[in-house]
């Protein structure tokens, strides 16, 4: 490689750190804000109808999940899911998840308003808006793919590149090589490409399964 290449190449980077760990948090913190104010009623709504439905069960779900180089971090959602359901489980691992996913859960669950208090993750600089989707501890094969890979170099994400393609219909090893594909070219161009498509996935239901058995 020449000197020039070189220069080139080393201005990339700065670039692409400057993204990565100063612009895109600047954005993701704003965001969150904003978000939060206009989405205020409907959040407190939601909660209103959890506890209604259950009074003596929380109406968040608390799961410690792996972040951003391994270190673990408590995510928060709506709970859509009765208080006897595996904690440290994905809803993917169950045999018959519609058992454990309340009627309330599953709408929650296709519209993805049950990741909305995730924004007060993003907001503690736990999350991002945009990124890899953060793993229970108990999923090591392919958390030890995601660090082979390089996944875990970012901070992860409400939505992200395997979410858009495919989400719930994808194994959770290609979900690690897209994961890494996205840590290694994060971008606001790729930002903002899959920001518009998980709005229209999350309006068309495409790739969510609400809660239901496979196959």
């Amino acid at each position: 490689m020449t000197k020039e290449n070189q220069k080139i190449n080393n201005q990339n980077i700065f670039k692409f750190q400057i993204y990565r760990d100063l612009i895109k948090r600047f954005f993701d913190f704003l965001f969150s804000i904003i978000a939060i104010i206009i989405l205020a009623i409907p959040m407190i709504t939601i909660a209103i109808l959890i506890k209604k439905s259950s009074p003596n069960e929380p109406v968040l779900f608390k799961q410690t999940r792996i972040g951003k180089n391994n270190i673990p971090f408590t995510i928060y959602k709506f709970r859509t899911m009765v208080g006897t359901a595996p904690h440290q489980l994905s809803t993917e691992k169950f045999t018959h998840p519609e058992e454990y996913v309340t009627s309330l859960g599953q709408k929650l669950r296709r519209t993805s308003l049950d990741e909305l208090p995730q924004l007060f993750n993003v907001i503690k600089g736990e999350m991002s808006i945009i990124g890899p989707r953060p793993l229970i501890p108990n999923e090591t094969v392919v958390l030890k793919m995601r660090t082979e890979l390089g996944a875990n170099k970012v901070l992860p994400g409400i939505t992200g590149l395997a979410q858009v393609n495919g989400r719930d219909d994808l194994i959770g090893t290609k979900k690690a090589q897209i994961d890494a594909s996205y840590a290694q070219d994060v971008n606001i161009l790729l930002d903002l490409i899959i920001l518009m498509r998980t709005v229209v996935d999350v309006i068309s239901g495409r790739g969510i399964n609400g809660g239901k058995s496979k196959g």
